[in-house]
C-alpha cells in the first residue's frame, strides 16, 4: 500500500506523507493501551498491589441541586471545582497573613484546620474519562436510599452522644478506626490522608489504610465467621471472579454503624452486607465498585464507584493517640461548661 502512494520518484507526496505520519502520531495513545496487559503476581491473579489514593472533591452523595446528572462534560466540571467549599478554604488559607492582626479571643475556634492539614483533593473525579459529581450511581439520584428505621436510628444516635466519657464521642476522636468511613467498607475519602495500600498473598488479602493506620485483611476462598464475631471493619472474605477481586463483609462492630465525616454522613447497621469489587483499569487505576444492602435501613440495594489512582509517595504512620490532647480537652471542656452552668 506504501508503494501505491509514493510517487515516480519513489518519494511519498509531501501532502500524503504529512497525513500518513498524523494518523500515526495519533494512533500511538491507542496503540499504547492496547499493548498494556494486566499485571499479575507468581499466583497467576491480577496485581492490585501497592500505594493508591482515591483523593477527590467529588462526594459519597451528589448535590441534590444537580438532580439525576451524574456525569458533567469539562467545563461544568471547572465550575463544581471552583465553587468547591474547600478548594475555596484552600485559596483563602493560602493566602498572606496580616501580621498586624489581632490575636484570636478566648474559646475562639471556628474550625481545627486549616488548608495546611487537609487534602481532599482538588478535581472532581474520572472514570472512563467522564467527570463523576457523586460516588453513587445507583440509585440515579445519587442519594442513599434510607427507610424509616434509619431516620429512627439517626435520632436515637443523637440522643446517646454526649460529653460524660469518652464511650459517648465518636470512634475517630477516641482514635478506634478511622474519621467517617476511610477504612470501610466501604472505603470512602475523607479530609485527608487518602491513601491505601493493598498487599497480597495466595490465600490473603491485605488494605492497609493510612487514616488511622486501619487494617483489614481478607480472607480468600474461605467461610464468614460465625454471627458472634463482629469485628472493627466487619468480617471480609473474597474470591476472584475473572479478573476482579470480589470482596464480601459482614458482621459489623455495633459501634461502627455511624460514620461522620466531613465529606459524608453514612449509617450502615451491623446486619449490613457489602459487597466491593476491584478491577485493575490500568497501569495506573484502579476501579473499585461496591454495594450497600440491609432491607431494614435501606429501601434498595445502593452502589457507588470510586477510581483509586497511583499514590505519589509512601504511606505514612498514622500518629492519633501519641500527643492527642483533643479528647481529654473536650472531656475538660464540659466539666467546665457544667461548673458555670452553661447549657
Amino acid at each position: 500500500m506504501l508503494g501505491e502512494m509514493t510517487n515516480k520518484g519513489g518519494h511519498m507526496p509531501k501532502k500524503i506523507g504529512f497525513v500518513f505520519l498524523s494518523i500515526l502520531f495519533l494512533a500511538q495513545p491507542t496503540l499504547s493501551q492496547d499493548l498494556w496487559e494486566v499485571p499479575r503476581t507468581v499466583y497467576g491473579v491480577p496485581d492490585l498491589q501497592g500505594v493508591w489514593t482515591s483523593a477527590s472533591i467529588t462526594t459519597l452523595e451528589r448535590d441534590p441541586a444537580l438532580g439525576n446528572t451524574l456525569i458533567v462534560d469539562a467545563e461544568q466540571a471547572r465550575q463544581i471545582e471552583q465553587n468547591a467549599a474547600l478548594n475555596v478554604l484552600t485559596e483563602a488559607d493560602n493566602a498572606p497573613s496580616d501580621p498586624d492582626r489581632a490575636p484570636p479571643t478566648d474559646g475562639d475556634t471556628d474550625t481545627g484546620y486549616n488548608a495546611f492539614w487537609i487534602d481532599p483533593g482538588t478535581r472532581l473525579a474520572q472514570i472512563d474519562g467522564q467527570f463523576r459529581t457523586s460516588w453513587i450511581v445507583e440509585p440515579e439520584s445519587g442519594q442513599i436510599p434510607y427507610a424509616q428505621a434509619a431516620g429512627m436510628a439517626f435520632m436515637e444516635y443523637g440522643q446517646s452522644t454526649g460529653y460524660d466519657g469518652p464511650e459517648q464521642r465518636p470512634l475517630g476522636e477516641r482514635c478506634m478506626v478511622g474519621f467517617g468511613s476511610s477504612g470501610g467498607p466501604p472505603m470512602l475519602p475523607v479530609l485527608y490522608n487518602n491513601n491505601l495500600q493493598l498487599v497480597q498473598s495466595e490465600d490473603y488479602v491485605m488494605i492497609l489504610v493510612e487514616m488511622n493506620h486501619d487494617a483489614r485483611i481478607i480472607r480468600l476462598n474461605s467461610e464468614h465467621l460465625g454471627d458472634e464475631f463482629s469485628p472493627w471493619l466487619g468480617d471480609s472474605v473474597g474470591h476472584w471472579d475473572g479478573d476482579t477481586l470480589v470482596v464480601e463483609t459482614v458482621n459489623f462492630h455495633p459501634q461502627q454503624s455511624f460514620r461522620f465525616a466531613i465529606k459524608h454522613v453514612l449509617y450502615m447497621p451491623p446486619t449490613a452486607k457489602v459487597t466491593e469489587r476491584f478491577t485493575r483499569t490500568g497501569r495506573s487505576e484502579i476501579l473499585y465498585e461496591f454495594t450497600v444492602e440491609d432491607d431494614a435501613a435501606y429501601t434498595q440495594p445502593w452502589s457507588a464507584q470510586i477510581p483509586f489512582r497511583t499514590a505519589e509517595g509512601s504511606l505514612y504512620e498514622y500518629a492519633c493517640h501519641e500527643g492527642n490532647y483533643a479528647l481529654p480537652g473536650i472531656l475538660a471542656g464540659a466539666r467546665r461548661e457544667e461548673r458555670e452552668g452553661s447549657d
